[in-house]
């Protein structure tokens, strides 16, 4: 099933860490989650294995969780899934794909020792004994950034994970998280951020200027704006559930005529409005990872690959997504 890298296939090395990933990942919050995704109302755990094999299928090989989605059972669906594909396939084909998780800092775990026990918890619930990279989630002032870069270091030390990556942090922090990891002589390989078409900040907070400085890759979450820039939603159809009260359709509205002009653009290529959306963060440099919830946009994300925005249409859709920002 797992097919060599087509010859368009760009692969990313994270930062200076040696961990390369192919340019476009998938992200697996929605696995498992029925709080704000609604797993089991529409899709279930089938649905999920058909677009985790059809990702690889793709030669898509980078698949972001966390302990926290679905309470562990994405990291769980993640293990089963390349279990059975290792039986089906042969066990080789988990040297070719990459999984990164993510530490969440609760305030009951403040300690290096609570980080290592939540990591070991992790690769238990995904069936491997060491990760491509780990993140620490978001900050958390109870447990100091030093503290746990420290911890983050001997998890590298004791080959529990490849890689170190940090979450939803800012400028600041990520220069502090770099600072601690480089006296371990440790590279920090990137900083998860949303980023998108319709939040841009890291190109006007300093965060893009940074993570270029220091060899930080930034991972895009939510290319797609958790659907908003799908083309599938208006103020006559709003977003379901806990994204519809996020979204208002006062905003929906406010949107619309840039959404009408990434309709145009998909249209000049033959793509859909999501396939434009996730090309243009890789034109911007970034690894976006928009998720996928069964075999369709599996394939719809897979529609991202092997060509490129040109110049002129990723400049069009930057001066466009602005007015947007500027007339909040």
């Amino acid at each position: 099933m797992l097919c060599p890298y087509p010859k368009w296939m760009k692969q990313i090395e994270l930062g200076s860490s040696g961990v390369k990933v192919s340019s476009l990942g998938i992200g697996t919050w929605a696995w498992g989650d029925n709080l704000y995704w609604g797993y089991g109302k529409g899709y279930g755990e089938n649905d999920l294995q058909l677009a985790f094999d059809e990702t690889l299928r793709a030669g898509i090989d980078f698949f972001d969780t966390a302990e926290i989605y679905g309470f562990g059972k994405s990291e769980k669906f993640i293990g089963e899934f390349l279990r059975i594909a290792a039986q089906r396939d042969g066990a080789s084909i988990r040297d070719n794909v990459h999984i990164a998780t993510k530490f969440a800092c609760l305030p009951y775990r403040v300690t290096k020792s609570s980080l290592l026990r939540a990591l070991r918890g992790s690769l238990k619930r995904l069936g491997v004994s060491q990760v491509d990279l780990y993140q620490i989630h978001w900050n958390f002032a109870a447990m100091s950034i030093e503290t746990m870069m420290d911890a983050m270091a001997e998890a590298v030390e004791k080959k529990l994970t490849r890689a170190v990556g940090v979450s939803n942090y800012n400028v600041e922090q990520v220069r502090r998280a770099h600072k601690r990891l480089a006296q371990h002589n440790i590279p920090l390989a990137s900083n998860q951020i949303e980023y998108n078409l319709l939040q841009r900040g890291a190109e006007f907070n300093g965060m893009v200027e940074t993570c270029r400085e220091l060899n930080v890759t930034i991972i895009a979450y939510s290319p797609m704006r958790f659907g908003v820039l799908t083309g599938k939603y208006s103020p006559t159809n709003p977003l379901p559930g806990a994204r519809g009260r996020q979204f208002s359709v006062a905003y929906l509205a406010q949107i619309e005529p840039f959404i009408a002009e990434l309709k145009k653009v998909a249209q000049k290529y033959d793509k859909s409005i999501p396939q434009v959306a996730i090309n243009w963060v890789m034109q911007r440099g970034a690894i976006p990872i928009p998720g996928a919830k069964n075999l369709k946009q599996a394939q719809e994300n897979a529609g991202a690959l092997g060509w490129n925005l040109a110049r002129e249409d990723v400049e069009f859709l930057n001066e466009m997504s602005t007015r947007v920002h500027a007339a909040r």
